[in-house]
């Protein structure tokens, strides 16, 4: 497949407004992960499998496709110790190597890719992995038996296989082909299958902390005076910091807490402001940014509350509203249970056609009677 072809098609593994994880050259933040496999590969004590884990766009999927193309590129030791090359430091490929632009373009024959398929009759992207796509492999794995070498498989991600993929990729794990890695990639490795776990060798993710935000974003394209502020907006995920830079989050976070700063008696003109703007007709990407955005100043009351301290603020003026909120443990543990149920109901609503302008309006009413009910002083 050429790389315009491969550009055309719906890539449900990719980020909106970011380049999809293959054409990303560096990763930031995980030398840690990156030092345990090459532990493991100058060992020769290779695992065959691989859980990539950690919260959603922190880097997992460039990091295995990082380790394909490092896989793919390098070969094998001959076992002459006396002509052999120096065990790799790193796992840096050239961009000049063949291997590189074939991954680029999707036509890497030692590289398999499971993720979600597209639908032959309506053109959109299944909702999950099917079994069809996984016992693809079989074929890829006799196909490609006959070149020797290795063979890598990227699954991504793991979490979205349904029971039967699950079932059919354990199979492969139990019993893997020879000279094969597979590089999962889990968001939610508590929701897969035990057996899938304890079959894996685990290279666990942290969020990015705001200096390597900063350089990943920029890796990825994008310059954002901002990085701080959106590092700690997207708690540490370079992928939701570049979703919050195209639907201008930032702002819209600025406009969420000047709402909650007029509690205990919230300013309705303000919340009707709100739930107009983001419960619009057209308006269902805003929508979800608001309820996510709400949550994330709900759980950050929260911490406040327990802490008996603010977070770094994101915007100007952020921790004097989090601390008059949230001003003891109480407090923070009311402000934690509503997040717990609140957002959660209004998808809900949403799932089932209700008006999201209505819903955002009841959330912004329930969010005023928590504050009251906490006795919370006026500013």
């Amino acid at each position: 497949m050429s790389r315009a072809a491969a550009e055309e098609l719906p890539e449900p593994d990719r980020a909106e407004g970011a380049p999809h994880p293959r054409m990303t050259r560096q990763v930031f933040g995980h030398d840690v992960a990156e030092a345990s496999f090459l532990k493991a590969f100058n060992a020769e004590r290779l695992h065959h499998a691989w859980l990539i884990t950690g919260p959603k766009g922190v880097g997992k999927a460039t990091l295995a496709w990082r380790i394909a193309k490092f896989l793919l590129a390098t070969p094998p030791q001959d076992g002459d110790a006396l002509f052999a090359t120096p065990p790799p430091d790193s796992l840096d490929i050239p961009d000049a190597h063949p291997v590189t632009a074939r991954i680029q373009a999707l036509s890497e024959p030692g590289l398999f890719l499971l993720r979600r398929p597209v639908d032959e009759k309506t053109g959109k992207v299944k909702t999950v992995i099917t079994v069809d796509e996984v016992r693809k492999m079989k074929s890829f794995f006799g196909l490609s038996a006959a070149e020797g070498g290795r063979r890598v498989v990227i699954v991504d991600s793991a979490d979205e296989m349904n029971v039967a993929a699950a079932n059919a990729l354990l199979k492969m794990l139990e019993e893997p082909p020879e000279g094969a890695t597979l590089l999962l990639i889990s968001h939610q490795p508590s929701r897969l299958l035990p057996t899938i776990r304890s079959r894996c060798r685990t290279l666990s993710l942290a969020p990015l902390g705001p200096e390597d935000m900063g350089n990943a974003l920029e890796g990825a394209g994008f310059w954002a005076e901002e990085a701080d502020a959106l590092g700690e907006l997207a708690a540490g995920s370079v992928g939701e910091a570049i979703g919050l830079m195209g639907q201008n989050g930032l702002a819209l976070y600025q406009e969420i807490l000047g709402l909650f700063a007029t509690l205990p008696r919230m300013d309705r003109a303000k919340a009707i402001a709100l739930a107009n703007s983001s419960g619009g007709r057209g308006a269902e990407a805003r929508f979800d940014l608001t309820l996510t955005l709400i949550d994330r100043l709900l759980a950050r009351l929260a911490r406040a509350g327990a802490t008996g301290a603010a977070p770094k603020e994101i915007v100007k003026g952020e921790g004097d509203v989090l601390l008059r909120l949230a001003p003891d443990m109480v407090s923070g543990r009311a402000w934690a249970d509503l997040a717990a149920d609140l957002t959660s109901r209004a998808r809900r609503g949403k799932s089932v056609n209700l008006d999201p302008a209505a819903l955002l309006l009841d959330m912004c009413h329930r969010i005023g009677r928590a504050a009251e009910n906490l006795a919370i002083q006026a500013p």
